[in-house]
């Protein structure tokens, strides 16, 4: 059950909140200052966050995007507590829990026991406490026996799904992520992603930080843009998203470099620990133009209003995981996404039989108008929010128009004529 957040009261609120920092352009000039002190300047001031307030309440899930550089990780810090703001002030209240650096804060010398109780005590667990969550800690990181051995003799996988595990055990009132939903890889990003929705769905407040804008639009109930420190927009996940994606387009636009995919994140797979599952994977994906293949290199050209395009996708299930989503989006050659379909958002349902699941998505009649375009196909959570499988891109096409010769844009659309 989601919590109401009508009438909840904010669980952070920041007035003004700023950082800035000294930039000195030689070693020497800091003990220069040291010595000056106010009476001369030997730095230049950098603000990585310009004064920026709002609120946010209990149950309230706050994405954050912007570009590189924009503040986000500064705003992060500076809300957990480890930085201090130089100007203005932040209010906290409640229990945070952190997923930035997971597992920097661990004693490479100290057994994974030993971190679990230390890491829990900063968290604010008392002693008993934490034992009394231990075990369930132990088992959801899925280390075993490991949990007596060193840190340091953890593989980086272990090392964050222990650090993960400890991090949401405390029942935190606040929840920061900065960047992923889900943490590991195969079977425990799974995990970890349920566990971050319970959370949600529980009224535990989230600060998600993300250049992933899918999933931020996907589960955010207000949204931040962040443009070189100060507050650009704030405000419905939809409206904000719109101008910033129209802000990356025009600057993309006039770089000549790839093209940066905002939208999906990377999903290479991981080494597994032994005996852990893994997630929904593509066996073979094919895509035709008018029953010619469509690749990287065989390139078919079609004629608006005429042409079908057909999208074929096999994958193999993972037994213990409710059957996945497939979506396709069609982009531009300037990556402009022009149509998006999925099966979450038309809820048709895939069942996955013997262990394998697939699907063809047909778009007849395709309305595109003349240019190059390529396919995207993804493997998503049965509600699309967590990727477990993607080919970007999948294929390339041109379209013609030579029933439509003059006309511009990207899409032919349907019309009636009346004179009278």
């Amino acid at each position: 059950m989601s919590y109401d957040v009508s009438t909840a009261e904010p669980v952070i609120v920041a007035k003004d909140l700023a950082k800035s920092y000294r930039q000195f352009d030689h070693p020497a000039d800091r003990l220069k200052q040291a010595l000056w002190g106010q009476r001369k300047t030997y730095y230049k001031g950098f603000d990585a966050l310009k004064p920026v307030s709002f609120e946010l309440k209990r149950g309230q899930v706050l994405g954050v995007v912007g570009d590189n550089g924009a503040g986000k990780s500064t705003l992060l810090q500076l809300v957990c507590g480890t930085l201090l703001p130089s100007k203005g002030h932040v209010s906290v209240h409640g229990r945070v829990a952190a997923l930035l650096e997971l597992g920097s804060g661990f004693n490479p010398d100290f057994t994974g026991r030993e971190n679990v109780y230390l890491n829990g005590s900063i968290l604010g667990l008392s002693q008993a406490e934490i034992s009394q969550r231990f075990d369930e800690i132990v088992a959801f990181s899925g280390i075993g026996d490991f949990i007596n051995q060193p840190v340091k003799t953890y593989s980086s996988g272990m090392m964050v799904r222990l650090a993960f595990a400890v991090a949401t055990s405390v029942e935190p009132d606040i929840l920061i992520i900065d960047e992923a939903l889900s943490v590991g890889d195969g079977a425990f990003a799974r995990k970890s992603f349920d566990r971050i929705m319970a959370l949600k769905e529980q009224g535990t407040s989230i600060l998600f930080c993300s250049h992933n804008l899918y999933q931020v639009e996907a589960i955010c109930t207000e949204v931040m843009w962040l443009n070189q420190g100060r507050i650009e927009a704030f405000g419905p996940p939809g409206e904000v998203i719109k101008r910033y994606e129209a802000h990356l387009f025009e600057v993309e636009a006039g770089q000549d470099t790839q093209r940066i995919d905002h939208r999906s994140p990377d999903t290479s797979d991981e080494a597994l620990l032994p005996g852990q599952g893994v997630h929904p994977k593509f066996t073979h994906v094919q895509v035709e133009l008018d029953q010619m293949a469509s690749t990287l290199t065989e390139v078919p050209e079609g004629q608006t209003g005429q042409s079908v395009l057909k999208v074929h996708a096999h994958w193999r299930c993972v037994g213990d995981l409710p059957p996945p989503s497939f979506a396709v989006t069609l982009h531009a050659l300037d990556g402009r996404m022009v149509a998006s379909a999925g099966t979450h958002i038309d809820q048709v349902e895939l069942p996955c039989r013997q262990g394998a699941g697939q699907v063809t998505l047909s778009f007849d009649d395709l309305a595109l108008l003349k240019g190059e375009y390529w396919v995207e196909v993804y493997l998503l959570c049965e509600n699309g929010v967590l990727f477990y499988d993607q080919r970007v891109p999948a294929a390339r096409f041109r379209m013609t128009q030579p029933d439509f010769a003059l006309e511009q844009g990207l899409v032919h659309l349907p019309r009636n004529w009346n004179s009278e």
